[in-house]
Order: structure tokens, then C-alpha cells, then sequence
């Protein structure tokens, strides 16, 4: 190759390069696809995931609501699914892009023996000539009767099935942010009931003792006392331990690595009783439950596929031209050449592979659709199991709240006839034990009602 000719192909190149820079558009950004995205807006960008959070003030009042919308910001799982949702919107346009021109732009420099042509390694005989040469080659699918249409119907609503994916994951941390807000209001309810009981317990202790050393109760009178209280120490042991856990647990679904001093804020609302009739749940969460949307979405996906993949048997047309100039040339070629053509594809035989394929994506179909199936059956046994439960829950409020006040009631009448020598230290240590469980159960029983209730809500779609 002649020294003029690699200068001109260098200068080509460089000047090709720099004006691909220049004039190509650039893809839209991920905060541009975050913005443009369906899903919730309290879920956070994308590109300020990798860091850790901002610890929470030390002693922050913490509600329910706002223990939700740290979790939405801070926790891992939602941005994967919402990175996972942006990326299925980037195939959507990676298979779109087979509807738009192709151009490219060539750079070509041949120094050739004088009077040679290739002669082996093809069905033809071309002439080499010594040329330098640039120029730009465009090709567009005119149509290809429904094959990429489908490819690109396919692929949207694989991404809206991926978006309705990204609203379960935040509603699967929602409620876990729910649980572990109500277990550890719950175990900070046990705490209280149990540094109660060792008070109350100790000062029984106190008095047993004293009787004791007077002669007034004897040695077995100080030994149950005893033993009760060691009882409440360790309940109050195990009440500590629950709490630090439950604290644990929430601090890590609101995406922190380290537990959080934080102060929980009781809820003040009123207690409403569970719907009479579990059947329009049912009927709302079929229409809401972002799992069963997914699967719809991606059973009509698979359908596209099979259309697509069924297309495939019809002809591909499409319309290629190339243009260029070439400077440096032999003198029996013109300075510039151009060509423009049509070309129609027609499919004849390749093994049965695109009716395989066919069938395959027909089978996959099915399958999603029988999936949709068992999904709604599965929804109606979850949404009538949270029912029966928040119902049971509700019930046991007023059960508890009655059961307390017998054990109470128990345990004054137990201590005014140990006072008066009339009973025994076992009567006196059974309505102990029974009030004890009496205030853990009534501790409970709140809680336990909220935390059914938002297992309802996530059951229906409306957490």
C-alpha cells in the first residue's frame, strides 16, 4: 500500500470518527428511565444505590408509616427490582431496533498486485484494484408480515410484567417492614408486662421473707416465693433478649446493617372488625395482586413469541443501498459509485427449526396459563386464611381483655386470703402465673390484630 494512500485512509478514519461522536444521539439515561418509569415514586434512583445509609438518629420517634417510607428508600431488594424492571424497558427497545435503519459507515484501502483476481475461496472471480475509499451503506427491513411486530409486542409486555414484579417486591417489603414494626411494639409490650411482674413478684418476696424471719410463714412459703420470682427474672431474661431481636429484625428490612436505637410509636387508631364476607377480597385481589398482573402480562408475551416465532415461516423483504466516493483509484473506475436493491427472503427448509420453535412457544403458553390458574386458586386460599385469621384476631380482643380481668380479679381475692392464712402459697403462685399470661396474652392480642390486618391488605393487593 502506497504512503499516500494509508495518509488518506487514516484522515478518513479519524473524520468518521469524530463525526459518529458528534452527530449519534445518546441513550436515555437511568435517572431519565427512572423518571419515565410506572412504578411507585417514593422508591429511590437507582444511581444512589451501593452506599450505605445515614444512620437514623439515636431515640427517634418512629412511626409505622414512616418506618415504610425509609424502607422504600433504604431497602436493597427495591431497587434490584426496579433496576431488573429498567432492564427489561432496554430489551423492549433492543428488539425494536430491527424496525429502524442500519447504516454504516466503510472505510476501505486495497493495495493489489497488478492484473491479479482472487481465484480460490469463492464462486466468483473478482478483479483486485488498488483503491482508498469511504463511503456508507444503509439497510432497512421493509417488512418482515408481523415477525419483528410480535418480537417487540413480546418484549413490552415482558417489561410490564417486569414492573408489576418491582410493585410485589415493594408490597413483600412493606409487609415485612409491618411485621417487624408490630413484633417489636409486641416485644416491648412483653418487656413492660414482664419488668411489672418482677416488681410486683419481688415485693411478694419481700413480704413472705419478712413473714418468714418473724416465724408467721414457714420455709416453703419463702421458697415458692422465691421461685416465682426467679420465674418473672428469667421471663423479664427472655422479654430483653425478644426485644434487642425484633429491633434486629427491623432495623435490617429498613436496610440497615447495624441495629438503630430508635423509639417506636404506639398506634393510637381505633380497631375496625374485619369485613362479614371474605368474597369481594377475593374479587379485588384478582384484580390487584401485582403477581397475578405479571403473570397475565407475560402470558400475553408468550403469545406475541408464539406469533412471532410462527412469522418466521413468511418472507423477510428488505431494502439495502451503498454510496461512496473513492479518491484513489484506478483509472478505469469512477470516482464515485452508488447502488441501490431490494431483496425478499423466502424461507424453504432449516430442519423443521422454526416449527419447533412454534410449538415450543405454544407449549410455554399454556404452561404460563395454567400458572394463572393455580395462581388465582392460591390467592383465594391466602385472602380467606388472612380473613379467618384477622377475624379470629379481632375475636380475641375482647377474650383477652376479659380473661386479664378475671386473672386480676384472681389474683387480688388469691392475696387477700394468703394475707388473712386462709390459702396457700400455691394458690397465690397459680394466679400469678395466670395473671402474668392474662397481661402477656392482652399485650398480644392488639398487635396481633394490626399485624392480620396488614397481612389482609397484602393479600388483596391494597397494602
Amino acid at each position: 500500500m502506497t504512503c499516500k494512500t494509508s495518509l488518506l485512509l487514516w484522515a478518513l478514519f479519524v473524520a468518521g470518527c469524530a463525526l459518529g461522536q458528534k452527530n449519534l444521539p445518546d441513550g436515555p439515561s437511568v435517572a431519565s428511565l427512572w423518571a419515565q418509569a410506572s412504578l411507585p415514586a417514593a422508591l429511590p434512583d437507582p444511581q444512589s444505590s451501593g452506599t450505605a445509609p445515614a444512620p437514623l438518629p439515636t431515640g427517634l420517634r418512629l412511626s409505622r408509616q414512616e418506618a415504610e417510607q425509609i424502607a422504600l428508600k433504604n431497602n436493597p431488594a427495591i431497587s434490584v427490582a426496579r433496576l431488573s424492571a429498567l432492564a427489561s424497558q432496554q430489551a423492549t427497545r433492543e428488539v425494536r431496533s430491527s424496525l429502524w435503519p442500519a447504516v454504516y459507515a466503510n472505510l476501505t484501502a486495497v493495495d493489489a498486485h497488478d492484473d491479479s483476481r482472487i481465484a480460490a475461496g469463492g464462486l466468483n472471480n473478482p478483479i483486485i484494484f488498488e483503491r482508498a475509499a469511504a463511503g456508507t451503506t444503509v439497510s432497512q427491513l421493509i417488512t418482515d408480515f408481523g415477525h419483528t411486530t410480535n418480537l417487540v409486542a413480546s418484549a413490552r409486555l415482558r417489561a410490564s410484567a417486569e414492573d408489576q414484579n418491582a410493585i410485589a417486591t415493594k408490597e413483600q417489603v412493606l409487609l415485612a417492614v409491618d411485621q417487624a414494626f408490630y413484633n417489636a411494639l409486641q416485644a416491648q409490650a412483653v418487656l413492660r408486662v414482664a419488668e411489672q411482674t418482677v416488681n410486683s413478684r419481688q415485693t411478694v418476696r419481700d413480704q413472705v421473707s419478712a413473714l418468714a424471719r418473724s416465724k408467721l410463714k414457714s420455709e416453703l412459703d419463702l421458697s415458692f416465693a422465691n421461685v416465682n420470682l426467679s420465674q418473672a427474672m428469667l421471663l423479664e431474661l427472655d422479654a430483653e433478649n425478644n426485644q434487642q431481636a425484633a429491633l434486629a429484625s427491623l432495623s435490617a428490612v429498613l436496610g440497615y446493617s447495624s441495629l438503630q436505637a430508635i423509639s417506636l410509636v404506639e398506634e393510637t387508631e381505633a380497631l375496625a372488625p374485619p369485613d362479614d364476607n371474605p368474597d369481594h377480597l377475593i374479587a379485588d385481589a384478582f384484580t390487584r395482586r401485582p403477581e397475578l398482573l405479571a403473570l397475565g402480562y407475560q402470558s400475553e408475551s408468550e403469545q406475541k413469541l408464539r406469533n412471532a416465532e410462527r412469522d418466521q415461516n413468511l418472507p423477510t423483504i428488505s431494502a439495502v443501498g451503498a454510496i461512496g466516493d473513492t479518491p484513489i483509484r484506478d483509472s478505469r473506475l469512477s470516482s464515485w459509485y452508488g447502488a441501490v436493491g431490494v431483496n425478499v427472503q423466502v424461507p424453504i427448509f432449516n430442519g423443521f427449526l422454526f416449527s419447533a420453535r412454534t410449538h415450543e412457544a405454544d407449549l410455554r403458553a399454556q404452561a404460563v396459563a395454567q400458572q394463572i390458574l393455580d395462581m388465582r386458586n392460591r390467592i383465594s386460599r391466602d385472602v380467606r386464611s388472612a380473613w379467618l385469621n384477622a377475624r379470629t384476631a379481632y375475636q380475641r380482643l375482647s377474650v383477652s381483655s376479659q380473661l386479664l380481668d378475671q386473672a386480676n380479679r384472681a389474683l387480688d381475692l388469691s392475696q387477700t386470703r394468703y394475707q388473712l392464712g386462709l390459702g396457700s402459697i400455691v394458690e397465690l403462685s397459680q394466679a400469678q402465673l395466670q395473671q402474668t399470661q392474662a397481661q402477656i396474652g392482652s399485650a398480644q392480642a392488639g398487635y396481633e390484630y394490626r399485624l392480620a390486618q396488614s397481612v389482609l391488605r397484602y393479600q388483596t393487593g391494597s397494602l
